[in-house]
Formats: C-alpha cells, structure tokens, sequence
C-alpha cells in the first residue's frame, strides 16, 4: 500500500521578493515529501537556503511560486491557529526564558488549545506531564531555563513542540550548540520519538555523521543543482553524497561515511578483531593512508585486540605492535617504502 505523505510539495520555488528589485530565488522545482514515523534530515553548505526552505514550509514566509501541502490541504487554506496545531517549530537560537521553570516552558507548548487566558486543565497539565517524560526530563520539571544545560534546554524545546501534539515537528539546527553526547543524545531522541510517535521530523543539521547514523532519510540541498533524496545508505552506495561533496580538497569515503582530507593516500588492507580494525582505520585515515580489504594492497594489518596488532609489508616479516600508537608509529617510519609498493 502506497505511503501517504504528510507534507508535500510540487514546482516549489522558495527565496525573496525585495521591493522594486527582482526576486531572489534560492531553489525551485522542489518535490518533496516527507513521511509520518520518520526522521528527515536536510544537510546542505552555509548559503544553500536550509533555512529559507523550513521557513517557507513552516508557513513563516511565502513561497515564490508552487505548492505546499500539508495532510492534502494546501498550506495557505490553513488559519495561523490551525497551523500551530499541525507545525511545532524549534529554531537554532538558544533559549533565554531563564525566569521560568521547565515545566511553565512547555506548557507554553498548548497555547494553540488554551485560548486568550491560557487557563490548563486536567488533560492539559496530562499532556505537559507526557511531553516531558518522553524526553526523560520529569526530574527536571521544576528547575529554571536558567539552571539546565544546553542539551537539557533542548529536550525541554522538543517537549514544548510535543505538547503542541503537532503531526509535524521542524527543527533548524538541534544540535547547533551541543556537545558531543548531548548531540547524540538530541538525535536519537528525535529518531525515536518519530518512530514512537508517529511524528514527521525534519531538521536541519551539519552534522554529517549522526544524519547518516539516525536520519531516515536526507535531503541534499545545493545551490543552482537538483535536490537529492533517499535514504543515508542508498545515497553513499549510488554515489550521491560523494557527489555531493565533491570539492577540491575534500573527499567523502563511502566505506566509512566520513568527510577527509583529500590527500594522496596508499591503501592498506585491515582485518582482524572489528572494533579494532575500525578504529586502526580511522587512524590510517587520519595520517593519509586508505584502509581497504585484502584483495586491494599487499600491505596488511591484522588486529589480534587493541594490544595486538600486527603489519605485513611485502618482503617483510610481521610486525608486532601493542597499541595503535605504535603500529602508526611504524607505519610513519616505513612511509617511503609505502609509496614505492605497486
């Protein structure tokens, strides 16, 4: 049975209009859809218009030319009351309402159903309740804005937009001021809140490693070029995010999904024990060098552990090794002998 999407849109233009001057147009023809229960993530350089295209869905500017469905009605037939019953919005700013508790913030999140005195109810304050227990911050209902951590303040912006009970939640930049765990944190919640609750997710996001990990699908946005959609594992095995981000001096490995420096590299073959040879790669990696399978070089690593591994040059007995320090360290001291091996 085929899906049906909750946002779609044909023949969209997105960009400004300026008085007296021509438009802007930073994107058009843009067919897009995005699902109920799936995480979308849009990645794109600084100035390929994310923003402009989740403020144009968000109904916050208008589109240049096409149109925009939202659950089969256009989305200028919605009244502003209906669209914040239907959109939650979280934008990249921090959050600054320090006066306030935890708790006052999300509920903020049911203006759309409280009317002008914003008096809660039972169910209101049942929703408010829920809304923070999904993003595991019950514990933290009745601290201030100001005593939370960022990635604390986050989950407590996801749980203002979920107690809006909206079909969609829009995000533009997430993790923008995060720190590492609380990046990883911020996106598997997101990923399982729209599995879990049957959200339509789309965010925007330069972090190129978890929207491979925990996006669904990905939207690749450049300028002047057509928009690329799919899911992360479809689009490195077409050739579409290396593609994507092809620059000079940069390139994208698609047996790791990681952004490099485009150096010249000489291949290595790595096997062994996988959490091992993952991060031996990750290391070749970093000083130049191409991790590969065994039928791709005649220089090999085998990963016995982590304090055991051991290099095969051509015409050379093993070399042992207890760390990967040191394996690179032998490595680094053996380099001319790399570059002559055919």
């Amino acid at each position: 049975m085929a899906r049906i999407p909750v946002i779609e849109t044909s023949g969209l233009k997105i960009g400004y209009t300026q008085k007296g001057k021509p438009q802007k147009v930073v994107h058009d023809s843009l067919q897009l859809q995005l699902f109920a229960g799936e995480l979308t993530s849009l990645l794109g350089l600084n100035g390929a218009g994310k923003s402009t295209l989740l403020r144009t869905i968000c109904g916050f500017q208008p589109a240049l030319d096409g149109k925009i469905h939202i659950k089969g009605r256009l989305l200028a037939d919605y009244s502003q009351s209906e669209l914040s019953r239907t959109i939650g919005v979280v934008l990249t700013e921090k959050t600054n309402a320090g006066g306030i508790t935890a708790n006052e913030l999300v509920s903020l999140g049911r203006h759309p159903y409280t009317g002008f005195f914003g008096k809660l109810n039972a169910k209101d304050k049942q929703i408010i309740a829920e809304s923070l227990d999904a993003v595991g911050m019950t514990h933290k209902a009745n601290n201030y804005i100001s005593e939370l951590s960022d990635g604390e303040r986050q989950k407590i912006m996801i749980a203002k937009v979920l107690a809006q009970q909206c079909p969609v939640i829009i995000l533009d930049e997430p993790t923008a001021y995060l720190d590492v765990t609380s990046r990883i944190e911020t996106m598997s919640l997101l990923h399982h809140l729209a599995a879990e609750q049957k959200k339509a997710i789309l965010l925007s996001t330069h972090d190129l490693d978890l929207a491979i990990q925990m996006s669904d699908c990905l939207w690749l946005q450049k300028k002047q070029q057509p928009m690329m959609r799919g899911t992360p594992e479809d689009l490195i095995l077409s050739g579409s995010l290396e593609a994507f981000f092809d620059k000079k001096g940069i390139k994208f490995d698609p047996s790791t999904g990681k952004l490099t420096a485009d150096k010249p590299s000489v291949s290595i073959a790595v096997e062994g024990d996988f959490n091992t040879a993952y991060w031996v790669g990750n290391a070749l990696i970093r000083n130049g060098f191409r991790p590969s399978s065994e039928d791709e070089s005649n220089i090999k690593i085998y990963c016995y552990s982590p304090d055991k591994i051991s290099l095969f040059l051509p015409d050379s007995n093993e070399l042992k090794t207890d760390s990967i320090a040191k394996l690179i360290s032998v490595i680094m001291t053996q380099k001319n002998r790399f570059t002559k091996t055919p």
